[in-house]
């Protein structure tokens, strides 16, 4: 139910999740316990944000001196430009200042900056924090927006599903570290996986327990149904994680395994236990390991893994071979279907995995091919 919520929440371009100050606070942690200076002299730049409602602005202005930051750039959408239309109201933040001005509050990004003590309390906190309005809506594609991300070292934001894709190209043009909140079906995108094959992007920290919780920027709507906590105005999503390409200690842990004789015997998965071998997939010379505890340590060939195996990937331990999924499957030399096994399931795509189970051809969800590091 929550990816599919995710989906349609996609589709008709109402991205304005606002993500909670605790998971915020949770993974920068994962990456200052691994380099306490990651951001120390460092500009960071907060797009796609809204710093009147997002809490991204808020941990990084509240923090601003204990992470040793240089500069913190935060922008906002204009509200006359975003796809899901609302009635628009100025908050009392905007509308008392002097400057503020009612048409450019509809059709006009804002721009929020913090470098140093305006009030003159000797400290840099969020009291500092000064705004204007863009000269544009606040598009993460405009010039104007690209200049702030070329001046930015550190780019961390939870950007709209709906352009997930395209902001990553353009985040990776500017070769800036990052740290954003996107789909785990991302993975699958073909912007998206060589990036991590490559080790270009990872996974973040995470969310607690594989789930994440977000306040809903308008309305809630009918895609929310399921989901959506009315005791806590809080949604809820499985399939979320963070992107990153900063390190993390948790990213250099490789996992302790069972060999395969003791995966026959211990394992706590049913599919496994008992098993003398492995199902091997009939179009690609690889083993099938439904679940990443059941990796055998003392297997050396190619084995296809889900794609929550990226959440325990360790690059010292495993390399990455490639994705079973539609062109990439293909270019990995995936045997072409038979016609009569894609008769019998229809579900059957080329350059997808597949293996015989009792006489009938299974084709497992995406899997990601892995070998242990040689």
């Amino acid at each position: 139910m929550a990816n599919t919520n995710l989906a349609n929440a996609k589709t008709v371009k109402n991205d304005e999740f606002y993500t909670q100050y605790p998971d915020i606070q949770k993974e920068i942690n994962a990456y200052l316990d691994y380099d306490p200076d990651v951001f120390r002299g460092k500009t960071v730049l907060l797009p796609c944000d809204d710093p009147e409602w997002s809490n991204f602005t808020k941990f990084f202005a509240q923090n601003f001196e204990l992470l040793g930051l240089k500069k913190l750039i935060s922008t906002s959408y204009a509200p006359e430009s975003k796809k899901y239309k609302t009635s628009y109201q100025p908050t009392l933040f905007e509308t008392q200042q002097p400057y503020f001005n009612s048409d450019k509050s509809k059709t006009n990004g804002k721009i929020f900056v913090l470098e140093h003590d305006v009030t003159g309390d000797n400290r840099i906190n969020i009291e500092d924090l000064q705004w204007q309005y863009l000269e544009g809506d606040g598009d993460f594609r405009s010039k104007e927006i690209r200049r702030l991300r070329d001046e930015a070292d550190i780019i961390v934001t939870n950007p709209p599903f709906s352009l997930f894709r395209e902001f990553v190209v353009w985040l990776m043009e500017s070769k800036k570290q990052f740290i954003i909140i996107g789909n785990m079906n991302a993975v699958t995108y073909k912007e998206i996986f060589p990036l991590i094959k490559n080790n270009k992007m990872w996974l973040g920290n995470g969310f607690h327990n594989g789930n994440a919780y977000f306040r809903i920027g308008v309305p809630r709507v009918s895609y929310a149904d399921g989901v959506f906590d009315e005791h806590t105005s809080l949604v809820k999503f499985r399939n979320c994680c963070w992107f990153t390409n900063i390190d993390h200690g948790r990213r250099h842990h490789p996992l302790r395994l069972m060999t395969m004789e003791e995966n026959f015997k211990h394992s706590k998965h049913k599919e496994i236990r008992g098993r003398k071998e492995y199902i091997r997939y009939e179009n690609y010379d690889a083993i099938e390991v439904p679940y990443t505890d059941s990796i055998p340590s003392d297997y050396e060939g190619v084995m296809g893994l889900p794609k929550s195996f990226l959440d325990k990937y360790c690059p010292e331990q495993f390399e990455i071979i490639g994705i079973a999924e539609g062109d990439s499957g293909k270019e990995l030399g995936l045997k072409p279907l038979p016609p009569e096994l894609k008769k019998m399931n229809p579900s059957l795509r080329q350059g997808q995995l597949y293996y015989m189970e009792d006489g009938y051809p299974v084709k497992p969800y995406a899997r990601i091919l892995i070998r242990k590091k040689q």
